[in-house]
Protein backbone atom coordinates (compact mmCIF):
# COMPACT_ATOMS: atom_id res chain seq x y z
CA UNK A 1 0.00 0.00 0.00
CA UNK A 2 1.46 3.36 -1.05
CA UNK A 3 0.61 6.90 0.00
CA UNK A 4 -0.29 7.89 -3.55
CA UNK A 5 2.49 10.52 -3.50
CA UNK A 6 5.09 10.43 -6.29
CA UNK A 7 7.60 12.91 -4.89
CA UNK A 8 7.85 16.69 -4.98
CA UNK A 9 5.80 18.57 -7.57
CA UNK A 10 7.09 22.06 -6.82
CA UNK A 11 8.53 24.41 -4.22
CA UNK A 12 7.13 27.88 -3.60
CA UNK A 13 9.66 30.68 -3.12
CA UNK A 14 8.09 33.83 -1.67
CA UNK A 15 9.51 37.07 -3.11
CA UNK A 16 8.79 40.73 -2.40
CA UNK A 17 9.42 42.06 -5.92
CA UNK A 18 8.35 39.54 -8.53
CA UNK A 19 10.01 41.21 -11.53
CA UNK A 20 13.29 41.71 -9.67
CA UNK A 21 13.18 38.04 -8.62
CA UNK A 22 12.72 36.95 -12.24
CA UNK A 23 15.84 38.92 -13.18
CA UNK A 24 17.81 37.47 -10.24
CA UNK A 25 17.02 33.89 -11.19
CA UNK A 26 17.71 34.55 -14.88
CA UNK A 27 21.19 35.73 -13.87
CA UNK A 28 21.61 32.44 -12.00
CA UNK A 29 20.92 30.60 -15.24
CA UNK A 30 17.26 29.66 -14.90
CA UNK A 31 14.69 29.97 -17.69
CA UNK A 32 11.33 31.21 -16.38
CA UNK A 33 7.92 30.75 -17.94
CA UNK A 34 5.85 33.83 -18.78
CA UNK A 35 4.08 35.33 -15.79
CA UNK A 36 1.05 33.57 -14.36
CA UNK A 37 -1.77 35.37 -12.54
CA UNK A 38 -3.83 33.46 -9.98
CA UNK A 39 -7.48 33.84 -10.87
CA UNK A 40 -9.42 35.87 -8.31
CA UNK A 41 -6.28 36.67 -6.30
CA UNK A 42 -3.64 39.39 -6.14
CA UNK A 43 -0.71 37.00 -6.51
CA UNK A 44 1.29 36.05 -9.58
CA UNK A 45 4.24 33.81 -10.31
CA UNK A 46 7.08 32.90 -12.57
CA UNK A 47 7.77 29.17 -12.76
CA UNK A 48 11.11 27.48 -13.39
CA UNK A 49 10.14 24.19 -14.98
CA UNK A 50 12.05 20.90 -14.96
CA UNK A 51 11.04 17.55 -16.38
CA UNK A 52 9.09 16.30 -13.34
CA UNK A 53 9.11 19.18 -10.84
CA UNK A 54 9.62 22.95 -10.69
CA UNK A 55 10.22 26.08 -8.64
CA UNK A 56 7.56 28.76 -8.28
CA UNK A 57 8.56 32.38 -7.61
CA UNK A 58 5.46 33.81 -5.93
CA UNK A 59 4.68 37.44 -5.14
CA UNK A 60 1.97 40.07 -5.05
CA UNK A 61 1.10 42.20 -8.07
CA UNK A 62 -1.85 43.93 -6.38
CA UNK A 63 -3.52 43.99 -3.00
CA UNK A 64 -4.94 40.61 -2.02
CA UNK A 65 -7.31 40.34 0.95
CA UNK A 66 -6.81 36.56 0.96
CA UNK A 67 -3.00 36.54 0.80
CA UNK A 68 -2.36 36.51 4.55
CA UNK A 69 0.05 33.55 4.57
CA UNK A 70 2.33 34.99 1.91
CA UNK A 71 2.07 38.44 3.46
CA UNK A 72 3.07 37.13 6.88
CA UNK A 73 5.99 35.16 5.43
CA UNK A 74 7.33 38.13 3.47
CA UNK A 75 7.11 40.32 6.56
CA UNK A 76 9.84 38.07 8.00
CA UNK A 77 11.96 37.13 4.99
CA UNK A 78 12.07 35.97 1.38
CA UNK A 79 12.85 32.40 0.36
CA UNK A 80 11.32 28.92 0.14
CA UNK A 81 8.10 28.90 2.14
CA UNK A 82 6.21 25.74 1.22
CA UNK A 83 6.27 22.57 -0.83
CA UNK A 84 3.77 20.72 -3.01
CA UNK A 85 3.87 16.95 -3.44
CA UNK A 86 2.81 15.30 -6.69
CA UNK A 87 0.10 12.63 -6.79
CA UNK A 88 1.00 9.32 -8.42
CA UNK A 89 -2.12 9.46 -10.57
CA UNK A 90 -4.53 12.23 -9.57
CA UNK A 91 -5.62 14.05 -6.43
CA UNK A 92 -8.69 11.88 -5.94
CA UNK A 93 -6.71 8.63 -6.04
CA UNK A 94 -4.07 10.08 -3.72
CA UNK A 95 -6.77 11.23 -1.30
CA UNK A 96 -8.13 7.67 -1.18
CA UNK A 97 -4.64 6.20 -0.70
CA UNK A 98 -3.87 8.59 2.15
CA UNK A 99 -7.18 7.84 3.85
CA UNK A 100 -6.41 4.11 3.58
CA UNK A 101 -3.23 4.77 5.57
CA UNK A 102 -5.30 6.35 8.35
CA UNK A 103 -4.50 9.94 7.31
CA UNK A 104 -7.01 12.75 6.88
CA UNK A 105 -6.74 14.48 3.49
CA UNK A 106 -9.07 17.32 2.61
CA UNK A 107 -11.45 17.14 -0.32
CA UNK A 108 -9.72 18.10 -3.60
CA UNK A 109 -10.24 21.72 -4.65
CA UNK A 110 -9.63 23.48 -7.95
CA UNK A 111 -7.09 26.20 -8.76
CA UNK A 112 -6.42 28.03 -12.02
CA UNK A 113 -4.07 30.75 -13.16
CA UNK A 114 -3.85 32.82 -16.31
CA UNK A 115 -0.50 32.22 -18.04
CA UNK A 116 0.26 35.39 -19.97
CA UNK A 117 1.51 34.29 -23.41
CA UNK A 118 2.21 36.64 -26.34
CA UNK A 119 -0.59 34.99 -28.33
CA UNK A 120 -3.04 35.31 -25.44
CA UNK A 121 -3.66 33.88 -22.01
CA UNK A 122 -4.06 30.17 -21.38
CA UNK A 123 -5.36 28.67 -18.11
CA UNK A 124 -3.29 25.95 -16.47
CA UNK A 125 -5.46 24.08 -13.95
CA UNK A 126 -4.66 22.13 -10.81
CA UNK A 127 -6.36 19.98 -8.20
CA UNK A 128 -5.16 20.55 -4.63
CA UNK A 129 -5.59 18.80 -1.32
CA UNK A 130 -4.15 19.23 2.16
CA UNK A 131 -3.27 17.10 5.16
CA UNK A 132 -3.60 18.33 8.76
CA UNK A 133 -0.37 19.99 9.97
CA UNK A 134 0.31 17.25 12.52
CA UNK A 135 0.42 14.65 9.71
CA UNK A 136 3.29 16.49 7.95
CA UNK A 137 5.02 18.08 10.96
CA UNK A 138 7.63 20.84 10.50
CA UNK A 139 6.69 21.14 6.81
CA UNK A 140 4.26 23.59 5.21
CA UNK A 141 2.97 21.51 2.30
CA UNK A 142 0.05 20.35 0.18
CA UNK A 143 -0.55 17.99 -2.75
CA UNK A 144 -0.93 19.40 -6.26
CA UNK A 145 -2.25 17.48 -9.24
CA UNK A 146 -1.36 18.96 -12.64
CA UNK A 147 -4.45 18.81 -14.87
CA UNK A 148 -2.92 20.61 -17.88
CA UNK A 149 0.85 19.85 -17.83
CA UNK A 150 1.15 20.41 -21.58
CA UNK A 151 0.54 24.13 -21.04
CA UNK A 152 3.52 24.64 -18.74
CA UNK A 153 6.12 22.07 -19.88
CA UNK A 154 7.13 23.46 -23.23
CA UNK A 155 10.60 22.37 -24.42
CA UNK A 156 11.98 25.91 -24.48
CA UNK A 157 11.08 26.36 -20.80
CA UNK A 158 12.80 23.13 -19.70
CA UNK A 159 16.31 24.14 -20.86
CA UNK A 160 18.37 26.07 -18.28
CA UNK A 161 21.79 27.54 -19.08
CA UNK A 162 23.10 26.52 -15.65
CA UNK A 163 22.38 22.85 -16.41
CA UNK A 164 19.78 22.22 -13.69
CA UNK A 165 17.45 19.31 -14.47
CA UNK A 166 15.36 18.96 -11.30
CA UNK A 167 15.00 18.97 -7.53
CA UNK A 168 17.24 16.50 -5.69
CA UNK A 169 16.53 17.40 -2.05
CA UNK A 170 14.93 19.96 0.21
CA UNK A 171 16.86 20.84 3.36
CA UNK A 172 14.90 21.88 6.45
CA UNK A 173 15.52 22.82 10.06
CA UNK A 174 13.38 21.30 12.83
CA UNK A 175 13.63 21.59 16.58
CA UNK A 176 13.63 17.80 17.09
CA UNK A 177 13.92 15.88 13.81
CA UNK A 178 13.78 12.49 15.53
CA UNK A 179 10.28 13.31 16.77
CA UNK A 180 9.12 13.68 13.13
CA UNK A 181 10.08 10.18 12.06
CA UNK A 182 6.88 8.38 13.07
CA UNK A 183 4.64 10.81 11.14
CA UNK A 184 6.70 10.47 7.95
CA UNK A 185 6.87 6.68 8.28
CA UNK A 186 3.09 6.70 8.46
CA UNK A 187 2.96 8.89 5.35
CA UNK A 188 5.63 7.26 3.17
CA UNK A 189 6.39 3.88 4.76
CA UNK A 190 8.83 2.40 7.25
CA UNK A 191 11.64 1.97 4.71
CA UNK A 192 11.45 5.59 3.50
CA UNK A 193 12.62 7.30 6.71
CA UNK A 194 16.15 7.06 8.12
CA UNK A 195 17.88 8.59 11.12
CA UNK A 196 21.14 10.41 10.34
CA UNK A 197 23.87 12.11 12.32
CA UNK A 198 22.26 15.46 11.51
CA UNK A 199 18.61 14.50 11.95
CA UNK A 200 16.18 12.58 9.72
CA UNK A 201 15.95 11.96 5.96
CA UNK A 202 12.74 11.10 4.11
CA UNK A 203 12.64 9.47 0.66
CA UNK A 204 9.60 10.95 -1.09
CA UNK A 205 9.90 8.70 -4.13
CA UNK A 206 12.13 10.81 -6.36
CA UNK A 207 13.54 13.46 -3.99
CA UNK A 208 14.57 13.71 -0.35
CA UNK A 209 13.51 15.78 2.64
CA UNK A 210 16.50 16.36 4.91
CA UNK A 211 15.58 17.57 8.42
CA UNK A 212 18.45 18.85 10.58
CA UNK A 213 18.66 20.09 14.13
CA UNK A 214 19.17 23.87 14.49
CA UNK A 215 22.76 23.52 15.68
CA UNK A 216 23.62 21.47 12.56
CA UNK A 217 21.47 23.24 9.97
CA UNK A 218 24.04 25.87 8.99
CA UNK A 219 21.46 28.65 9.20
CA UNK A 220 20.04 31.07 11.73
CA UNK A 221 16.50 30.72 10.34
CA UNK A 222 14.25 29.65 13.25
CA UNK A 223 12.62 26.22 12.95
CA UNK A 224 10.57 24.86 11.40
CA UNK A 225 11.60 26.12 7.96
CA UNK A 226 12.99 25.18 4.56
CA UNK A 227 16.64 26.29 4.59
CA UNK A 228 18.08 25.23 1.21
CA UNK A 229 17.18 23.66 -2.13
CA UNK A 230 19.47 21.04 -3.63
CA UNK A 231 19.15 20.88 -7.41
CA UNK A 232 20.32 18.21 -9.87
CA UNK A 233 22.82 19.14 -12.58
CA UNK A 234 24.41 17.10 -15.33
CA UNK A 235 27.89 18.50 -14.66
CA UNK A 236 29.10 20.47 -11.64
CA UNK A 237 31.99 21.76 -13.73
CA UNK A 238 29.65 23.14 -16.39
CA UNK A 239 27.39 24.70 -13.75
CA UNK A 240 30.37 26.31 -12.03
CA UNK A 241 31.62 27.66 -15.35
CA UNK A 242 28.24 29.19 -16.07
CA UNK A 243 28.02 30.86 -12.65
CA UNK A 244 31.55 32.19 -12.94
CA UNK A 245 30.79 33.65 -16.36
CA UNK A 246 27.64 35.29 -15.02
CA UNK A 247 29.54 36.88 -12.14
CA UNK A 248 27.68 34.86 -9.49
CA UNK A 249 29.69 34.16 -6.34
CA UNK A 250 29.72 30.49 -5.31
CA UNK A 251 31.68 28.00 -3.23
CA UNK A 252 32.56 24.36 -3.83
CA UNK A 253 31.99 22.19 -0.76
CA UNK A 254 34.34 19.34 0.25
CA UNK A 255 31.87 16.80 -1.20
CA UNK A 256 31.95 18.59 -4.58
CA UNK A 257 28.56 20.26 -4.41
CA UNK A 258 28.37 23.90 -5.47
CA UNK A 259 26.60 26.34 -3.15
CA UNK A 260 25.23 29.79 -3.84
CA UNK A 261 24.44 32.25 -1.05
CA UNK A 262 20.80 33.13 -0.23
CA UNK A 263 21.73 36.75 -1.04
CA UNK A 264 21.94 35.78 -4.71
CA UNK A 265 18.52 34.10 -4.91
CA UNK A 266 15.91 36.01 -2.91
CA UNK A 267 16.75 34.38 0.40
CA UNK A 268 17.12 30.88 -1.08
CA UNK A 269 20.32 28.95 -0.40
CA UNK A 270 21.02 26.80 -3.47
CA UNK A 271 23.07 23.64 -3.76
CA UNK A 272 23.97 22.12 -7.14
CA UNK A 273 24.77 18.40 -7.17
CA UNK A 274 25.18 15.71 -9.79
CA UNK A 275 22.97 12.64 -9.82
Amino acid sequence: MTSGIAGIDHIIVGVRDLEAARRNWARLGFTATPRGRHIGQGTANYCIMFGRDYLELLGFVERDEYGHRLEAFLAQREGPMSLAFAPQRDAEATSAALAARGLHPSAPRALGRALELPEGDVIPRFSLLNLPPDETPALDCFICGQLTPELVRRPAWLAHPNGVTGIKAVHLVAEDPAALASAYRRLFGEDRVAATVRGVEVDTGRNRLVFARPALSGTDIPPPAITALELRVASREATGAYLKGAGVAFMTLPDGRITVSPDEANGTALLFAEG
